[in-house]
């Protein structure tokens, strides 16, 4: 199956922690990164999730936000620190390419926050992304 969504990151299921309604699933990107999925409790025993799963991280590039500094004092779970690798502009959109450990991302911004952050090849940026808008896919 081809998916439209730019980020699918190799990694391996950390820990596992059902709710009632939902679970939230820790894990490491290939490149060492931790992060967190927060996704529905049926979805994560239909994936048979559990430490040591193997799974593809998906991010689609519209829920992916960029920080130029540090981003204290935010509820969003997972922070990748990057550098800026490609930066293409429209007139109300940008596309920006990020290199994060053994990864690169694609963010889709507003022109105007690209401008506001003064984003060019080599900037280092930290991609934000909340845990909500994370889904894992398994084989």
């Amino acid at each position: 199956m081809s998916l439209s969504i730019r980020n699918q990151l190799p990694g391996t299921v950390t820990a596992v922690t059902p709710g009632e309604a939902m679970a939230t699933v820790g894990v490491r990107l290939s490149g060492g990164q931790d992060l967190t999925a927060a996704i529905t409790r049926e979805a994560a025993e239909d994936l048979a999730l559990a430490p040591g799963t193997a799974v593809r991280v998906l991010m689609k590039s519209t829920e992916v936000a960029l920080a130029t500094g540090r981003a204290d004092g935010l509820s969003l779970r997972n922070r990748l620190p990057g550098t800026v690798t490609a930066l293409t502009t429209g007139a109300a959109m940008a596309s920006v390419s990020v290199a994060v450990e053994g990864a690169e991302l694609t963010a889709a911004i507003t022109r105007q926050a690209a401008d506001a952050l003064e984003l060019s090849v080599g900037v280092p940026v930290v991609a934000l992304v909340k845990s909500t808008d994370v889904s894992l896919a398994t084989g």
